[in-house]
């Protein structure tokens, strides 16, 4: 069981007189839960920091915590039902018309700013209170820093999708103070690693100490080298990413299918140091994950007692990986169906003779929920942070050799090539951050911040999407409309208006 997580089921919907930043009242609140009657007690602040990881959610339930990302990338492709196509073709508008006409704002950049200033929200009152609670003084600290982190990691999400964003550092108590401006990139960093510090100084524990779905103190290094890394900040990304490696709480898995096994799920905890907690009981969090990356009609034992053939990945991405690859074993061009056939590549889904499963989410026993986690940080993103960070700061270096190679030997790979140029180093290190984090939400967002999308999307096609328009506009995803009537300080992305 996952208490964490299961207790957000029923506290997600806790504080609702919150304001989100955009959010629009149709009343006057004369009084509220929060400044007159919660935070009073330890067992409220930590139901309060509950809620703030219950954000997660809905960021994951859908989980546009990924589908947004894959399903613009180069790697996946969804199947053209129920709107899902407008991320991979960029034909999505600031109202996400076509996400809300098919009940699909779940999988949209829309539920990303909803899920994050609602998370947001929420760590700002936990923040705000809880120095005043009458707890112990250590859980106290930890748990203020945990929301420091949590109020981090919303925030960077935020600025990865939509760029320049508003930054609400303090709670919402009339409707005045719930609109926000935008503010730069630059400044949105600025708190980021503000309130990374704060959590990195607040006692928090380290694996395996730690509680399911909870954030060890290493993950909050771990955060801090990922923003780092999209700020272009290569020596802290190099210095946060080394503090994880280095630690020694962590280590890569001898096999790199087991960090996905649904039966391996609290063995692969020693790599996969962070992740969106699914929980296979009613109620619980679940995803979509397993159902959309299965054969249509429930076909494939392996991979889910039900399944809908709605995810796929690229042929060419499939074509890519080195035969020897045990990472390419997590997509297949075959499945053994429940009579134990075996069904050919060419009858896998009707829409492509090419379709290629992907394997990372497989659960074949679970009837109610999902078992898979969904993973937000793992320890290969550190070696391969450090790797890209060493040789933007001094070139392919022998320590940034030294950083990608462990990957690769784990992924049955020989060491990557000596001698090549820094240029190289480096697309051969986002070429391996391609083939260990797909489906995992991550690879758009390297296309977007190292600003090859526009080169390497155009040539990402199929049958299926023979033409892919994307435009330097898709860097970030349009603001919601909806949130830009709320919040008359809220102001379009350029490109967007």
């Amino acid at each position: 069981m996952k208490k964490l997580l299961k207790l957000t089921t029923y506290l997600g919907m806790a504080g609702t007189a919150l304001i989100a930043p955009s959010c629009q009242l149709d009343e006057t609140i004369y009084s509220s839960i929060y400044t007159e009657a919660f935070y009073k007690t330890a067992a409220d602040a930590e139901k309060g920091l509950i809620s703030v990881y219950g954000a997660l959610g809905s960021l994951g339930g859908g989980p546009a915590l990924t589908l947004v990302g894959d399903f613009s990338d180069d790697q996946t492709y969804p199947r053209a039902v129920v709107g899902r196509n407008t991320l991979t073709q960029f034909t999505y508008d600031v109202n996400y018309t076509t996400q809300k006409s098919n009940s699909r704002l779940n999988e949209s950049p829309q539920q990303i700013w909803q899920s994050c200033y609602n998370g947001i929200e929420k760590a700002n009152w936990v923040i705000a209170k809880v120095p005043d609670a009458n707890m112990d003084e250590t859980r106290k600290k930890q748990i203020i820093g945990e929301a420091y982190f949590l109020r981090a990691f919303y925030h960077w999400f935020l600025s990865k999708n939509f760029g320049d964003i508003p930054v609400k550092i303090t709670p919402s108590y009339t409707e005045a103070e719930a609109s926000t401006a935008k503010s730069p990139k630059a400044d949105v960093y600025k708190q980021i690693y503000a309130d990374l510090d704060q959590a990195l100084n607040a006692g928090l524990v380290s694996y395996p100490n730690v509680e399911k779905g909870r954030v060890a103190k290493e993950v909050v290094n771990a955060l801090y080298a990922k923003a780092a890394l999209y700020n272009e900040d290569w020596a802290k990304a190099l210095e946060q990413a080394k503090v994880v490696i280095n630690s020694g709480k962590y280590v890569l898995m001898t096999d790199v299918r087991d960090v996905y096994k649904y039966d391996q799920e609290d063995v692969a905890r020693i790599e996969n140091m962070w992740a969106y907690e699914a929980d296979p009981v009613s109620p619980g969090l679940g995803h979509q994950l397993t159902g959309l990356c299965g054969p249509s009609g429930s076909a494939g034992a392996e991979y889910a007692r039900t399944s809908y053939g709605s995810m796929f990945a690229y042929q060419a991405f499939f074509d890519s990986f080195d035969p020897a690859d045990k990472r390419r074993t997590l997509l297949d061009t075959t499945y053994i169906d429940k009579a134990g056939k075996v069904v050919p590549q060419r009858s896998i889904t009707p829409i492509t003779t090419k379709g290629v499963l992907i394997k990372k989410y497989q659960d074949p026993v679970s009837t109610v929920g999902l078992i898979p986690n969904i993973p937000i940080f793992r320890l290969p993103d550190m070696y391969l942070i450090a790797a890209e960070a060493e040789a933007r700061l001094n070139g392919a270096t022998s320590a940034a050799y030294g950083f990608v190679n462990p990957v690769r030997k784990r992924a049955g790979l020989p060491e990557l090539k000596t001698g090549l140029t820094k240029d190289a180093f480096i697309e051969a290190v986002l070429q391996e951050r391609a083939w260990e984090f797909f489906a995992e939400g991550d690879r758009w967002y390297d296309l977007t911040r190292t600003g090859k999308f526009l080169t390497v999307i155009p040539k990402a096609v199929n049958d299926v999407y023979p033409t892919r328009n994307v435009t330097a506009k898709n860097r970030y995803f349009p603001i919601p409309l909806d949130e830009i009537i709320a919040n008359t300080k809220l102001e379009q992305n350029p490109d967007w208006k």
